[in-house]
């Protein structure tokens, strides 16, 4: 391959998903968040680079630098452009949608493996690379595999039973925050509860803020974010008097778990105050509610721009994005 047709391949990207199927819905509003497409046979491809274990459904990412129309022109090409300069190495298959088995995934990483000039270390290599397959085209860069940040946010000390669940506050965040870098985006979650979704958004490098009216949710909150040692971004108020003017001009997006258990029986007043209180924060707001409420959020001056059902077992939630 010449040095041109590298080129040109290079700020291309593959990031393989996958998903439980309950949460499917949730995976593809997710990647039409981030990416602007859906994920087609396994993966999407995209000159977007996306840290891969900021999604919950991303297994790993792969910086396209070479692609063949075969294992054996991939084999190849590796052979001639990978230069390691003393550094190990490991060829990891990238399973997408195209099925192989264990045996036939191993065999290619052997064939591409022996083409590259280098030592081989299985268990801690200098580098990773990676091969997939898609839509019949093989394609050949550098691997980086996703960490599932978020598992180790399932041990709180202070849990609560109908909080969202680490993967799903995490894809809340980032259908909420969109394409947007972390670091340039200021996000509030007026509802915040134990901290689940604040916890997410922070441990992706995102500014949040979170406020609730409950003072022992609020201590709840303060307890997990100190756990996993991150700052006290939580403050108490009732949603419904907080003035965007008064911090900063408001913020990028508003994130609003709608109160749902016997506990926080909402009246159709109360969820609409919530709801244009949501609208005054911010220009984007995401809903999260158990509840049909497209009525009240066209009320509201919302308008819905996606949106998708999360399902365990019996109970579902739905996910709806809007615009004011």
């Amino acid at each position: 391959m010449s040095n041109k047709t590298i080129e040109a391949l290079k700020g291309q990207y593959v990031y393989t998903i996958a998903f439980h199927e309950d949460e499917e819905e949730l995976c593809r509003m997710e990647m039409r968040a981030l990416f602007g497409v859906e994920p087609i046979h396994g993966c999407v491809r995209s000159d977007k680079n996306l840290d891969p274990s900021r999604s919950p459904f991303i297994r790993g990412k792969l910086a396209v630098d070479l692609e063949a129309s075969d294992v054996d022109g991939i084999a190849g090409q590796a052979g001639d452009a990978v230069h390691l300069q003393g550094q190990t190495f490991k060829v990891v298959f990238m399973e997408t949608d195209d099925r192989m088995t264990y045996e036939q995934q191993r065999s290619i990483e052997r064939q591409v493996g022996w083409r590259i000039r280098g030592k081989a270390e299985m268990r801690r290599p200098d580098r990773l690379l990676g091969i997939a397959c898609v839509k019949g085209s093989w394609l050949f860069g550098a691997y980086e595999k996703s960490e599932a940040v978020w598992l180790k946010h399932n041990k709180k000390p202070q849990p609560y039973s109908t909080a969202l669940s680490t993967r799903v506050a995490r894809a809340v965040v980032n259908i909420a925050a969109g394409d947007s870098p972390p670091d340039k985006l200021k996000l509030i979650d007026p509802c915040c509860g134990i901290g689940t979704v604040v916890i997410e958004a922070l441990s992706m490098g995102i500014d949040i803020i979170g406020y609730d009216h409950n003072p022992l949710a609020l201590k709840g909150a303060r307890v997990n974010l100190a756990h996993f040692e991150m700052p006290d971004v939580v403050a108490r108020a009732d949603m419904r008097t907080l003035d965007p003017a008064g911090d900063s001009g408001g913020y990028d997006a508003a994130i609003i778990d709608l109160p749902y258990n016997l506990c926080s029986v909402l009246s159709a007043g109360e969820r609409l105050d919530m709801l244009l209180s949501a609208r005054r924060l911010a220009k984007r707001v995401l809903i999260v509610t158990t509840e049909t409420i497209d009525d009240t959020i066209m009320e509201a001056g919302l308008h819905i721009v996606d949106r998708c059902t999360v399902r365990k077992g019996s109970f579902s939630r739905q996910i709806i994005a809007c615009k004011s």
